[in-house]
């Protein structure tokens, strides 16, 4: 079905001969020699991948007004490739994000060809016509879709997320214990993209509200025992807020993993941005249910804090100049409830649509303010100056003592393997050849594992 492609550079990493027998689908991932190679036992494979919408994509540089979406031929073309290698891997999970949504044509094109190759589909449009949004498929020999839940922000950006309960249609691991949970929360998303530092904000709402819905839905259903998957354009790297949020909950990005980088390695990239800058912003996150996360409430100030230092750090103040600038014209030494709120104002963070509310500032305010006085003395301010999240987090919580409670057997999943293609981008480099989208495209695979976890409640 691909040979017409072998001979285009998008599709130059492909060996025709591995798509003759795949005895596992879901399971294929290239080699690191550049070819496919079929994985021998039961696996969950994840795609995820900003396919660039044809109403974004511009095809002269002169004039920005010409777009793909005004030339038939191209953008067909162009997605017909798309499915062809998302069928071409048929991983298990499919995530998307730009898709089209605004095109009947292309909306059916891709629910037929990926319904008549089994997979259940489920779009989501962002709210206010944006005219594009998300598209998750999910493989019906792997999965049973248990429950679909749209979320929508209804904020500065338009954003949307979906939540996908699902459950392994054939057990992945044999167990004595029938209450075992078979079963896994995915989360696709595309975070609003930073075009200033004051929509830092916005983008840890953004990820808060997916947090908050996620552990409501967990408690109702009583799922504290499943393993999350967070799929989707983050629109920010490893050295961002939002990266730092999810690690304090939790959350490892899956790619890292297999490649054994920390969260200071900047080694790839994923997206070439409409400014032309090459940066690493899709990530496939996966949370087992034996991590220690912290309370919600405290990684969200964690983050907050982390925002406010970045701006102060941008106007040039080192720690005592900072102290200063927050308590203002005070000729006390210390900060009031109103001097922190005229800062927070000065640096853009509020008294804007998209800006921290008053409850956030009250919140923020009752974390910094220790001992409840009213005022913040400077080793309060410490507080906000190196309040980071922690480093520690992906420590396992599987101790028999737990203080959680009694031990169960968990499901979770272990990260056997990710891939990122273009190849060239898993060095740093953005090829000129490839035209399939502005994103590379991101493929994780996971083996199920038995977990010791503490039968804990949310």
């Amino acid at each position: 079905m691909l040979a017409s492609f072998f001979k285009d550079p998008e599709f130059a990493n492909v060996d025709s001969s591995e798509n003759e027998s795949i005895p596992f689908r879901g399971t294929i991932l290239r080699t690191k020699s550049g070819k496919f190679s079929s994985v021998s036992e039961p696996c969950v494979s994840c795609t995820t991948f900003n396919i660039l919408a044809p109403i974004y994509k511009r095809l002269d540089q002169q004039n920005q007004n010409v777009r793909e979406s005004d030339f038939r031929a191209f953008w067909l073309a162009r997605n017909e490739r798309i499915v062809d290698w998302l069928l071409y891997e048929s991983s298990s999970i499919i995530c998307l994000q730009e898709f089209w949504v605004g095109n009947e044509e292309l909306v059916q094109m891709y629910e037929q060809r990926l319904g008549a190759s089994g997979y259940d589909t489920f779009k989501l449009a962002r709210t206010n016509n944006r005219g594009d949004g998300l598209l998750t498929a999910i493989h019906k020999e792997y999965f049973r879709v248990l429950n679909y839940r749209e979320l929508l922000f209804n904020d500065f950006g338009d954003r949307v997320a979906q939540l996908l309960h699902v459950q392994s249609v054939i057990p992945f691991l044999q167990n004595n214990d029938d209450s075992m949970q078979q079963e896994i929360l995915i989360v696709n998303t595309h975070l609003l993209f930073p075009h200033d530092s004051s929509l830092s904000i916005v983008r840890i709402h953004q990820v808060y509200k997916i947090l908050q819905y996620l552990e409501t839905y967990q408690r109702e259903n009583k799922l504290s025992q499943v393993p999350v998957m967070l799929c989707g354009d983050w629109n920010g790297s490893k050295r961002g807020h939002v990266y730092k949020f999810l690690r304090s909950q939790g959350f490892v990005s899956s790619y890292d993993i297999a490649h054994e980088y920390t969260d200071s390695d900047h080694k790839w990239v994923s997206h070439r941005n409409h400014r032309g800058n090459i940066c690493g912003v899709d990530f496939i996150w996966l949370r087992n249910p034996n991590k220690s996360i912290k309370p919600l409430k405290i990684s969200w100030a964690e983050a907050a804090f982390g925002i406010i230092k970045y701006q102060l750090q941008k106007a040039s103040l080192n720690e005592k100049d900072a102290f200063d600038f927050l308590r203002a014209d005070n000729n006390g030494n210390y900060i009031t409830y109103s001097d922190f709120c005229d800062a927070l104002k000065q640096l853009k963070l509020t008294s804007l649509s998209h800006g921290l509310s008053f409850q956030e500032m009250k919140d923020l305010w009752v974390q910094a303010d220790v001992d409840g006085n009213g005022v913040l003395v400077y080793d309060e301010f410490k507080r906000i100056w190196y309040c980071t999240c922690s480093e520690n987090i992906d420590e396992d919580s599987n101790s028999e003592d737990s203080k959680e409670g009694i031990t169960k057997e968990a499901f979770g999943f272990a990260v056997k393997n990710a891939i990122l293609f273009p190849r060239e981008v898993e060095k740093g480099i953005w090829p000129e050849n490839y035209h399939l989208s502005d994103h590379a495209r991101l493929t994780a695979l996971f083996s199920p594992v038995r977990l010791r976890c503490s039968q804990k409640s949310l």
